[in-house]
């Protein structure tokens, strides 16, 4: 009987084993520390999601889009989440990529800064100090800003700042201006009330593609089926969490420390709002139109540069996403 018990043990211990090493190695670089945008990664992740599709996930915080772009590019990292202009400057710049699913429909960059401090708009900004982190997409997109509202690419200073740092910086007016996603404009109000003033980038004109899940080009040639499946659980996770983002939150704030839920769920409320447009409403959720990113190339090009054109269509692809998940209409 102890032999019988201990076969079977073996048995188990060995299809558990084979279970464990049928998950493939998938490492993803956000484009900052997590928060409420990235909440349906860590809910598929807790759910075993991507295990069941044969990935051994590993998610790593970033440091900007940028940074994120040229990682995902270099084959540094399997899959990033970037900004859409970002990673289209860095193709640009011979980094190997292409995106696979869009995440904001719409742009989530803003200017905040306060009104007390004599700022009444962009035509304002000229001689001020815009704090925000060297990675970051707004500063790289900002000749776009300029030259959408008249000021000169040199008219601004920006300073060296980290994400949890911008809302102090502006309150102790070492900078005048500080650079953030439509995602925390809760926060922002709650803070400086009526002193506050903003600009979304997108009411000037500018309002491309924000972040999207990029993949690096050799590896999605190698690995299409894994990309496919990949696509597949996230896609569905974001799904649900339109749905229901509560267990979304408590998937998010397990995995890590020092998130405010009710912030979170403001976040979440405003990200509801930038996914949202015509293809991700009417053709699936995370799905791109050729049109828009054709626009977004143009826009980079014309007034940023692109060191080596390339054809727009060849940015992205809509092929791994399920058509029947789509984006509520509100």
């Amino acid at each position: 009987m102890r032999r019988l018990v201990k076969s079977a043990a073996t048995v188990l211990l060995a299809t558990s084993a084979s279970f464990a090493m049928a998950a493939d190695p998938m490492s993803l670089m956000l484009n900052w520390t997590p928060t409420a945008d990235h909440s349906p990664i860590y809910y598929a992740k807790s759910k075993g999601w991507y295990n069941d599709a044969g990935i051994d996930l590993k998610i790593e915080a970033g440091r900007g889009s940028g940074v994120a772009a040229q990682r995902v590019g270099s084959g540094g990292a399997d899959v990033g989440i970037a900004d859409f202009p970002t990673a289209m400057q860095a193709r640009g710049k011979g980094a190997d990529l292409k995106a696979v699913m869009v995440i904001y429909a719409n742009s989530p960059q803003g200017f905040y800064w306060l009104k007390s401090s004599g700022i009444n708009g962009p035509t304002d900004f000229t001689g001020r100090k815009i704090g925000n982190p060297p990675g970051d997409a707004s500063r790289l997109m900002w000749p776009a800003f300029a030259k959408k509202t008249g000021l000169a690419p040199t008219a601004v200073t920006f300073v060296n700042i980290s994400p949890p740092a911008k809302v102090a910086a502006l309150k102790s007016k070492s900078v005048d201006i500080i650079s953030d996603f439509y995602n925390e404009h809760d926060l922002k109000v709650r803070e400086f009330g009526a002193d506050l003033g903003f600009v979304a980038w997108r009411s000037i004109g500018v309002n491309v593609y924000g972040n999207a899940f990029v993949v690096n080009g050799a590896y999605l040639a190698a690995n299409t089926e894994r990309i496919r499946k990949f696509v597949a659980v996230t896609q569905r996770a974001y799904a649900e969490c339109v749905k229901d983002f509560s267990p979304c939150l408590q998937a998010l704030t397990a995995d890590v420390s020092g998130l405010n839920p009710d912030n979170q769920r403001d976040q979440w409320e405003r990200i509801k709002q930038l996914m949202r447009d015509d293809a991700t409403t009417k053709v699936a959720l995370g799905s791109f139109d050729n049109a828009r990113v054709k626009a977004d190339y143009d826009l980079v090009k014309d007034l940023i540069g692109i060191d080596k054109p390339f054809e727009p269509a060849t940015m992205f692809t809509n092929e791994f996403l399920d058509q029947k998940l789509r984006m509520t209409a509100n």
